[in-house]
């Protein structure tokens, strides 16, 4: 019985150890999952660190974002090496600022004696040897000093008046204004110089109001201005069709995008560019969708960054950005580990393909010999390519694998003349309008968004064909006014009229 009892007692304390060791089994298992739990959130929270600490060391020179966001001392020169968001080591010159000895100086220039409303001639009085009075001898050599002032400006006002004058029968009969005289109460020069304030020089309505008034003397209300604008906008509209059928019709153009706001409302606003023509054009979306039909039959090669939103354009018959490559390797490079050393590798490579290609620029490379020394170029960089897209390397395979989509695209401005390896053209040709969204938060309206594509179309272009911008504005606005055929851009008139 005593033995029956003690195995009794043995089991039920074995059931409790085994209570206790399942109790501790469950704990451990618990523990076991927190600490998963626990190293997979350290993972990530060290994987966010790093795409946050990159971020924070992104300026222009390592990323797609403008210049005007570095802040002081936000890294070394584009091109060079070194850690984003760091000083340069570069010893600070003791020279003195400004021009340095043996520096060629800048100096006005003297216009020419057509030029010139008034002359006045300075003769010496007297020798200043032994002080014989001396005769006003003309000096064919005479030192010439030139002073140019600007009048004060006032506005001229016409007043056209319509008399009534009742004839012998008895009727009244009044006069009308003829075709010549403008409905508008402003004429075409005040009304292009009202545009070109507010949209090539961006100053505000209200600026511009007041500055009209400070230095021209002409008073005129900011409800004014705003129609104004309208009415030059409608104006200028067939210069700027035909703006767009030349960059169409070019055979190489450059194009790139950026936001805009109407009303608050995120917008999109693309540039075509060439060497002749630049225009511009806002719209809902940068999608593919909405973008294909902006660039009409694709004729020409196509410079751009890697955009999805552009492949709706051949590969064959476009060139990727370079620069844009290389800011994109700037930021591989400052990685630790197997993604930094890709990234110098890339930059190694694409150094090459700068300093081939402005060596054949300047002359000092034959086209043949570019094209040879390139070929080795390309393989070795398409390879590094493939190596870091199987590497498989967080925010580095996926950006390889992209670039290797576009390698048809890589490579054109080595085969056709007239290509630019970087899609700088259409990046500075958008630098104003970015300058504008920034001062003026976009536009309010659909009006609005014509008027400011509409009138940085024909300045840009007006520039590119040394045209004044002023004249060109108030030649067309006349010609509206007169009822008369439209000028051109591009010289003579267009064969279009407005009714």
């Amino acid at each position: 019985m005593l033995a029956e009892d003690q195995i009794a007692r043995l089991k039920a304390e074995l059931v409790a150890k085994d209570a206790v060791i399942a109790e501790q089994a469950t704990v451990i298992a618990a523990q076991a999952e927190r600490i998963d739990q626990l190293t997979a959130q350290v993972a990530r929270l060290i994987e966010q660190v790093a795409v946050l600490t990159e971020r924070l060391g992104q300026t222009s020179r390592n990323s797609s974002k403008p210049p005007s966001s570095d802040g002081p001392g936000a890294g070394s020169k584009s091109g060079q090496a070194g850690k984003a968001g760091k000083r340069t080591s570069r010893k600070k010159s003791k020279r003195k600022p400004g021009g340095q000895r043996g520096h060629k100086g800048h100096h006005r220039e003297l216009l020419p004696e057509d030029e010139v409303n008034t002359f006045k001639d300075h003769y010496p009085a007297q020798c200043e040897n032994c002080w014989a009075s001396l005769p006003e001898r003309p000096d064919p050599n005479a030192t010439r000093h030139q002073v140019t002032e600007v009048p004060p400006i006032k506005p001229h006002t016409t007043e056209h008046r319509c008399h009534s004058v009742t004839c012998t029968c008895g009727y009244t009969t009044r006069g009308k204004l003829g075709p010549e005289v403008s409905s508008s109460p402003f004429g075409p020069r005040l009304m292009s110089m009202v545009c070109l304030l507010t949209g090539v020089y961006h100053l505000s309505r209200r600026k511009t109001v007041t500055l009209l008034s400070d230095i021209v003397g002409v008073r005129i209300s900011v409800g004014a201005v705003s129609a104004v604008e309208a009415r030059v906008s409608e104006a200028v509209e067939p210069a700027v069709e035909e703006a767009w059928t030349r960059a169409l019709d070019a055979g190489v153009k450059h194009t790139d995008g950026t936001t805009w706001l109407q009303a608050g409302v995120t917008m999109s606003l693309w540039t075509i560019a060439t060497s002749m023509v630049t225009v511009f054009k806002i719209v809902a979306s940068g999608s593919k969708k909405t973008l294909q039909p902006l660039y009409g039959a694709l004729k020409g090669i196509l410079v751009s960054d890697r955009d999805s939103s552009l492949t709706f354009w051949s590969m064959q018959r476009r060139q990727v950005c370079w620069a844009h490559l290389l800011r994109k390797f700037v930021s591989f490079s400052e990685r630790d580990g197997p993604a930094g050393d890709i990234g110098r590798e890339l930059l190694d490579y694409t150094g090459l393909v700068f300093e081939y290609w402005h060596a054949y620029k300047d002359g000092t490379l034959t086209k043949a010999t570019f094209q040879k020394w390139m070929k080795p170029v390309r393989d070795g960089f398409e390879r590094a390519l493939r190596r870091a897209q199987a590497a498989d390397i967080r925010r580095l395979s996926g950006s390889c694998t992209n670039i290797l989509a576009h390698k048809l695209a890589l490579w054109t401005f080595t085969e056709h003349a007239g290509v630019e390896p970087t899609n700088n053209h259409a990046e500075r040709e958008l630098r104003a309008f970015v300058l504008w969204r920034k001062r003026s938060f976009g536009s309010r309206s659909t009006r609005g968004n014509l008027f400011a594509e509409r009138i940085m179309t024909i300045a840009h272009t007006a520039r590119k064909q040394d045209r004044h911008v002023l004249d060109f504005l108030t030649d067309t606005c006349s010609a509206r006014a007169q009822r008369s055929a439209a000028p051109s851009l591009f010289g003579g008139c267009l064969d279009l009229t407005r009714a």
